[in-house]
């Protein structure tokens, strides 16, 4: 394997663990561990080691990589940081410049970008952007330096504050704070949020962290939402992961078949006059004239309305012509004809049809020639 060595600054390493060497997100096994010449199945962090890695070329390695866990980091090539210029500098320290930025053990070219002013005057701290050529594993509170190739100075150091932001460097407010993080990035998993911020939480909207203040946005959005959606309601397939979680929590909202409506509407669907006609006239269905297109699809999106080759049947009458059909196959198991189905249904060949073809699809019957035999569904005679 490969040996690598270094100063593990935080975490534990132990024999077999899965290992990333990042920049470059080189995958790697621990075949060994060393330090001061003795070896370990386990290192702690704070103790100069050496690592045997299986998997990983040595050519592909640089100084200055960095050897993590898999999934602990979010590698970013942008980061804000606090830099402190050194006072006997004899310039101000703004964009222009052959910037270097030392992290840990390694030197990566940089482009700076002053936030909130046009430079930083020496002896003074500021808050700047750092963009780096490749991603590199990082964590607010890091420290670096910074140095200008052109002029070969050291320009001064400072601290990260924080990793791949979502803001632009003109509209960017850097601070310490993670709940600003949070609100400025929406919904986040903790694991997501560890990573970028190192801190834990605990997810207070289903298995995200969210804002209070996004929340309440959110909450009062899809509340409008359900409300200009009618006494139907609002389909919650057009939500997404987070709006269903805020949906759960908003009073005055129920979710009925996949629906979301004021707890005070009626159900349209409920008493619809559309399936009372069906029933009256269940295997000589009427057409839905005059029916809401709208409604009418969610009457057959619950299951209450089938449709077939353009007729629409109630589902009980499917139901009721599945036990007739069996108990058609239990007189005569060789198989019937749509003629007899037709006639035991007391109903036309126009309804029949459709009737038969939707049996068919359900597994209630399987056609053999122009025959109707028993389906893996079909119902024992006596239960339709």
């Amino acid at each position: 394997g490969t040996v690598v060595t270094g100063t593990l600054t935080g975490g534990v390493l132990a024999v077999d663990d899965d290992l990333v060497i990042e920049p470059g997100h080189i995958a790697g096994r621990v075949r060994a561990l060393e330090t001061f010449g003795e070896s370990r199945p386990r290192i702690g962090p704070g103790n100069r080691v050496a690592v045997n890695i299986v998997g990983v070329d040595h050519h592909a390695l640089t100084r200055g990589m960095a050897v993590v866990h898999p999934e602990q980091w979010r590698p970013a090539r942008v980061f804000d940081a606090e830099l402190t210029v050194l006072g006997h500098l004899g310039h101000t320290v703004s964009r222009r410049g052959a910037y270097v930025a030392a992290i840990g053990s390694g030197e990566h070219p940089a482009q700076l970008r002053v936030i909130g002013a046009d430079g930083i005057e020496p002896g003074t701290s500021g808050w700047v952007r750092l963009r780096v050529p490749q991603p590199v594993p990082l964590l607010p509170g890091d420290r670096f330096v910074l140095r200008e190739s052109g002029r070969a100075e050291t320009v001064g150091g400072g601290e990260i504050v924080e990793i791949a932001p979502v803001r632009t460097a003109s509209k960017a407010r850097p601070d310490r704070s993670v709940d600003r993080v949070i609100g400025e990035r929406g919904p986040i998993s903790p694991a997501d949020l560890e990573a970028l911020t190192g801190e834990r939480r605990v997810a207070n909207l289903g298995r995200w962290i969210v804002a209070p203040e996004q929340v309440a946005g959110l909450s009062a959005d899809l509340e409008r939402d359900v409300a200009e959606a009618g006494p139907l309601g609002l389909d919650i397939a057009t939500l997404n992961d987070v709006s269903r979680e805020v949906l759960a929590i908003i009073e005055g909202v129920v979710v009925v078949a996949g629906r979301a409506r004021l707890a005070e509407q009626a159900d349209p669907l409920a008493d619809h006059p559309y399936l009372a006609a069906l029933c009256v006239a269940p295997f000589a269905p009427p057409a839905p004239d005059g029916v809401d297109r709208v409604e009418l699809r969610e009457l057959i999106r619950r299951g209450l309305v089938v449709e077939r080759d353009g007729v629409w049947f109630s589902a009980e009458a499917v139901d009721q012509a599945a036990g007739v059909v069996a108990e058609l196959l239990r007189t005569t198991p060789d198989g019937v004809t749509v003629a007899q189905l037709r006639d035991a249904l007391g109903t036309s060949r126009k309804f029949a049809v459709p009737l038969v073809a939707e049996l068919d699809a359900r597994g209630v019957t399987r056609r053999r020639g122009d025959l109707r035999i028993a389906g893996p569904r079909l119902p024992r005679a006596g239960d339709g």
